[in-house]
């Protein structure tokens, strides 16, 4: 596969910010504050994980960085431009794998790449690298199968194959493996690693497992309760390339855990 080249390497090193959120505050129906003017940027090339408790605007966010809906107030700027919807240079792996069921497993990883083109005829690079990516996350020989024929983890990997199969250099991930098993979800953050190992892209993630966050980030966003914003940030200065199973026995590993874990725990009222 040809190796994503969009960043290049003196991008990454200048520190250049890809995504800067400033001051942002976001309510619905005019009565629920959400968001209470968040702040945080997201270098190029970085791996970013914000944690926080369920209703703190963590969705929310990110839905107004992908240029979903708009921010009431505060300025949100990606790669160097207001948000809009349908950018081309921003990807958006949801919960759910929003695969369509007529269409089989290789059709489904090329969608992305067909809606941002406008062709229904990709390149044969482009089909052979879908055939590449269905590899790396342990679907070989699946491209000819349907939605149905799949269980939900194999599905997640086929969404994770679509949304990396779009040359976007900015990644937007709202809590993907959330809904999977132990084992499946492992084997998908681990393929997720070898993926951004691969691409260096710029990654926006949202998980409540912070386990994952640790695994994934190069730092972790805390958020509060509530209205949120961001209380605290820690930098995940753990080696890369990682081996998920091999972090478990490594004593950094946990420590950042329990710090994590400390500074949820005020926000949890535990």
């Amino acid at each position: 596969m040809a190796r994503y080249e969009t960043l290049r390497e003196d991008e990454l090193a200048s520190d250049r910010k890809q995504v800067v959120v400033e001051q942002v505050s976001h309510s619905f129906a005019g009565q629920m504050l959400a968001v209470d003017e968040m702040s945080f940027t997201v270098g190029a090339g970085e791996f970013v994980v914000i944690v926080g408790p369920s209703g703190c605007g963590k969705t929310t966010i990110l839905n107004i960085i992908a240029g979903l809906m708009r921010q009431q107030t505060g300025e949100v700027i990606v790669d160097g431009q207001a948000p809009r919807a349908g950018r081309h240079d921003v990807a958006y792996m949801f919960a759910q794998d929003a695969l369509l069921p007529w269409r089989k497993v290789i059709d489904n990883v090329l969608f992305g790449v067909e809606i941002q083109t406008g062709s229904r005829r990709p390149s044969r690079e482009v089909r052979e690298n879908a055939e590449s990516l269905l590899s790396m996350v342990g679907l070989s020989g699946f491209g000819d199968a349907y939605p149905r024929q799949l269980s939900h983890g194999m599905r997640q990997r086929v969404a994770l194959a679509r949304t990396f199969l779009m040359p976007s250099p900015i990644l937007l991930m709202d809590e993907p493996f959330g809904a999977l098993d132990a084992h499946t979800k492992l084997m998908l953050e681990q393929g997720l690693l070898r993926l951004w190992d691969r691409d260096k892209r710029t990654v926006l993630f949202i998980t409540h497992d912070l386990a994952e966050a640790i695994c994934l980030a190069d730092r972790v966003l805390i958020c509060t309760a509530r209205p949120g914003k961001i209380k605290s940030e820690i930098e995940i200065d753990l080696p890369r390339p990682r081996d998920i199973n091999q972090l478990q026995h490594d004593p950094k590993y946990h420590e950042l855990y329990q710090k994590i874990w400390e500074d949820m725990s005020l926000e949890m009222q535990m």
